[in-house]
């Protein structure tokens, strides 16, 4: 693992299908989704993605690109396979024993999971900001020191310090914290904590940048600042932001991603998405009938 990832304990296997009973009609194996998952301008590009725990067939032929310095919002209700299918575009679920991904996902032109691939690089360039904030029980510093060293991204201490204040600063931490770098991290609140680790992974200067409910764990204030952060970040990574909240993914996102018992039901510019849904389903779980 690398310091854009965490520990594999924070993987779980999703329950499939946990849906409301108004919500658990099934789709057929060969449904297609509704609106255009192609861009112009990918930065990654996903095609017959499946994803099997086991028996159990969580996503189901998914196609989708994400676009370049866009954030693109995956929604739906708990167990329709997006935080699943997130995990893949940096593979994340390959901790997981039972897990089995079939398709193909390209980062620019690399398949990302061709075997001879390796994925300590990848995700460096495919970072990842978990539900709750787990900076390394280490001092601030060294959190975001961490990665530049492992990966060779910087050679001595001064281009350390440069790479910390520049994450720091990139991830609106570096004002609070410039005093006390040396001290523990953990010791820090918890929006503050969660902008740590998300400082922690532009510090290995990655290309695209995964957030799994990001601010599910933090309270309003801290909320609105990881928000506004991730509207900044998106000048210059393209990001894709697991959420349950609705509010969330009209405020930070361009385009939205509508999941359902593991298909990808709709996608679409998100103003679109959330005033002029297409599908009955994206229409039904917009407009609160279930979720």
């Amino acid at each position: 693992m690398t310091t854009a990832n965490t520990a594999a304990a924070d993987v779980d296997v999703p329950e499939i299908g946990a849906t409301s009973d108004a919500g658990s009609r099934p789709l057929d194996d060969d449904f297609r989704t509704v609106g255009n998952v192609r861009v112009g301008d990918p930065r990654m590009t996903c095609s017959d993605v499946n994803v099997y725990y086991g028996d159990k067939h969580a996503i189901k032929h998914v196609d989708l690109d994400i676009a370049e310095n866009e954030v693109i919002a995956m929604i739906g209700p708990s167990g329709c396979g997006k935080s699943t299918f997130l995990r893949c575009l940096n593979r994340m679920n390959d901790t997981i024993e039972i897990c089995r991904v079939t398709g193909e996902i390209k980062l620019d032109d690399q398949d990302i999971y061709d075997k001879r691939l390796d994925v300590v690089p990848l995700r460096a360039q495919v970072g990842m900001v978990f539900q709750k904030p787990n900076p390394f029980p280490k001092s601030i510093y060294d959190n975001i020191a961490y990665g530049p060293r492992i990966h060779g991204l910087a050679t001595g201490r001064a281009d350390l310090d440069e790479v910390v204040e520049r994450s720091l600063t990139k991830a609106g931490l570096w004002e609070e914290v410039k005093d006390r770098l040396d001290q523990p991290g953990t010791g820090l609140s918890g929006g503050q904590q969660q902008r740590l680790c998300i400082a922690r992974t532009i510090a290995v200067e990655p290309e695209v940048i995964l957030m799994d409910e990001p601010c599910s764990a933090l309270d309003p204030i801290a909320t609105a600042k990881v928000e506004e952060l991730i509207d900044e970040l998106r000048e210059n990574y393209t990001i894709a932001i697991v959420t349950h909240s609705m509010q969330q993914a009209a405020r930070v996102s361009q385009r939205t991603a509508y999941f359902h018992l593991g298909h990808l039901v709709e996608v679409g510019e998100t103003t679109q998405i959330f005033t002029n849904p297409s599908h009955k389903l994206t229409e039904d779980y917009i407009t609160g009938r279930f979720g």
